[in-house]
């Protein structure tokens, strides 16, 4: 039997120094892969950040050597000097590099704000580095001292430099002993300079990397500097977003003298979105109190406004119909905030949250009733979404009931007999007349056909409720098998080809106008893949005892008639619909590989040509009949004079 272990006096450990850091990192920087490697420059970054914010400091200077080397330099009051009066025969300076919880930001006389509140970013810093080394520049002096593995390495070196030198100078290497891998990413380091200098707008960093370091499009080097701050940079950024307007909502508020909140919302057409929150320029990935009080206070300003203004539907919307489409910028400056954990990934602090949602409730619905014109156009917007998002499920149970029952399609689909998608054509028709014509034409293999009843539902405004109870729909779904919306997967189409064939007249147009929509809005990677095309049958017969012709147009009947046909009159048919084509006649014309005429539907990639089309299905099929009407007084062909 093994023995016991004792536990005694011995068996405690007393680390000292900053030994505790080294020998567990992750209590401090979270962890030592990557994320925990660039938790170095954040700490040393946030000390010049801090000297900027208090009004110190207008510059800071970085620098990414191929030697390993990070360098963070600013123009602030410096890392203090003197000697401390606790530790008489120590400076400063080695008592804040060398001790943890050693710092000024444990009370508020030195930094209102800051990022950096536990005294422990630079000292763990130099515990994790190989090298360290600080410069401190004070009155025509630099105050230079060496460090490794948190552990002094070179006396306080005092040397003469410029009267207009200020600030302090931060040299290091991470240890490899300590890191998975001490290689920063320079496209992280770009991101995140970048956007310290959006929150201290009015300060410039400038970011310089070594060209040996970089194997991306990353830039090598640049001045950050946003005068406005948050405001220049969302308006760089909004470029980017189709929006739902021009126009976004800002509110920049104080708590007291020295804490202010900063949020910014620009609101998105499609499903494009990005939420930042910082607080003292620290970001907060995993939110908190500040987000959730943005999040509180939007949504309760929207159910007010709605309520106030009779809008119904109001009931249904939820906070992602907003956030799932919105860009949020959310910055605070608060003098003491609660972080979890070291590693500030997340702010709980009940009382703020009530602050920022009573600021944003109170602020966002002003906003809504000084832009009336842009509240319902949003209010508008979000029931559409609440409406899409709550009737999804009835789109679901139309899916699974295609996956769970894959032999039980539609009763009227006449599917092809190939057992691959390669070469596979799918004909929607119109009516069963026309069906029965082109089951008897087509390539059983290859071709199947799906008569469609009438007119579909034209789905281009309405909610998904009314698209889920349309049988024709149904059967269309269905049949494709490749889900609608959100759940659909191109892979999934069971069919290579999509042909709409429709009569060549006023209804079929119509129909396939219709059925274009429907791929457009809720299929349209099926139209950007070109697997979607229409069938041209023709219009005319044009024939005597000895030849025949078919002609598509009008045109095309009188060029066949005035060179084939100039001796004699030919008799000439006009097809009133596929349905009263004979089987033989639709097949040689319009179904068959070898003399068939296909149009393809194709949408122009551009942002404006995405623009345009967007605007065409709104004025053709969207709610308003004004749109419509005006846009056939300005394209259809009036004529100017009638003589009767």
């Amino acid at each position: 039997m093994a023995k016991k272990a004792k536990y005694n006096a011995k068996n405690i450990e007393v680390l000292e120094g900053l030994q505790p850091v080294r020998k567990r990192p992750g209590m401090y920087i979270g962890s030592t892969n990557e994320d925990g490697l660039h938790h170095l420059v954040n700490e040393v970054l946030d000390n010049s950040i801090d000297e900027v914010i208090a009004g110190y400091a207008t510059e800071i200077f970085f620098n990414y050597k191929k030697d390993g080397f990070v360098i963070i330099k600013d123009n602030g009051r410096g890392i203090p000097v003197d000697f401390h009066p606790k530790f008489k025969k120590k400076r400063a300076l080695e008592i804040v590099l060398s001790t943890l919880h050693a710092g000024g930001k444990f009370n508020n006389t030195v930094y209102k704000t800051s990022g950096g509140l536990h005294g422990v970013g630079i000292s763990v810093v130099n515990a994790l580095s190989s090298s360290l080394i600080v410069k401190v520049f004070k009155n025509g002096k630099v105050f230079y001292q060496k460090y490794s593995k948190g552990k002094v390495k070179s006396k306080i070196i005092i040397e003469k430099c410029s009267k207009k030198l200020k600030g302090t100078e931060i040299h290091f290497i991470p240890d490899k002993e300590i890191f998975d891998t001490i290689k920063f990413v320079p496209k992280k380091l770009y991101e995140f300079i970048k956007m310290k200098s959006v929150l201290v707008g009015g300060a410039s960093i400038s970011y310089n990397i070594d060209k040996e370091l970089i194997t991306d499009s990353t830039p090598r080097k640049e001045v950050f500097y946003y005068k406005n701050g948050i405001e220049d940079y969302l308006k760089e950024k909004d470029s980017n977003r189709d929006k739902l307007f021009e126009k976004f909502f800002s509110l920049k508020t104080n708590f007291n003298q020295n804490e202010r909140c900063e949020i910014f919302i620009s609101f998105n057409k499609n499903q494009k979105s990005s939420l930042k929150s910082y607080c003292n320029t620290i970001e907060t990935p995993d939110g908190g109190s500040h987000e959730n009080g943005t999040k509180n206070g939007l949504i309760k300003s929207i159910k007010l406004f709605g309520k106030k203004n009779q809008i119904n539907k109001i009931i249904n919307i939820n906070i992602n119909d907003i956030v799932d489409y919105s860009d949020i910028f959310i910055s605070i400056f608060i003098n003491e905030p609660s972080f979890e954990g070291q590693t500030k990934k997340r702010i709980i602090m009940p009382l703020l949250q009530k602050q920022i949602e009573n600021f944003i409730q109170n602020e966002f619905l002003l906003w809504l009733n000084s832009n009336k014109k842009i509240a319902n156009l949003l209010l508008e917007t979000l029931i559409e979404r609440s409406l899409l998002r709550s009737d999804l499920s009835k789109i679901k149970e139309l899916e699974r009931k295609s996956i769970k029952e894959k032999n039980r399609l539609p009763g009227k689909l006449v599917d092809c007999s190939s057992k691959t998608v390669e070469n596979t054509e799918l004909f929607i028709v119109e009516g069963d007349s026309a069906g029965g014509s082109a089951k008897q034409a087509r390539n059983r293999e290859l071709q199947a056909i799906l008569p469609l009843r009438g007119k579909i539902l034209n789905v281009f405004g309405v909610s998904l409720s009314k698209i889920a109870d349309n049988n024709e729909i149904q059967n269309l779904i269905q049949s494709l098998g490749c889900g609608i919306g959100k759940n659909f997967q191109l892979s999934k189409l069971r069919y290579e080809k999509i042909i709409l064939m429709t009569d060549a007249d006023v209804d079929g147009s119509h129909i396939a106008t219709l059925l274009i929509t429907f791929f457009y809005k809720y299929m349209k990677p099926i139209i950007d893949n070109n697997r979607l095309y229409l069938a041209m049958p023709p219009l005319f017969k044009i024939y005597n005892k000895d030849k025949s012709f078919y002609a598509f147009d009008e045109n095309e009947k009188n060029k066949i008639i005035n060179n084939e046909f100039k001796k004699n009159n030919p008799t000439i048919n006009r097809f009133k619909g596929l349905g009263e084509m004979p089987a033989d006649q639709l097949k040689n014309t319009t179904m068959s590989l070898e003399n068939r005429k296909l149009i393809k539907i194709s949408i122009e990639n551009g942002k404006k040509e995405v623009r345009k089309t967007e605007r065409l299905f709104e004025t053709l099929m969207g709610k308003k009949a004004e749109y419509r009407f005006k846009f056939i007084q300005d394209n259809a062909n009036f004529t100017n004079q009638i003589d009767i």
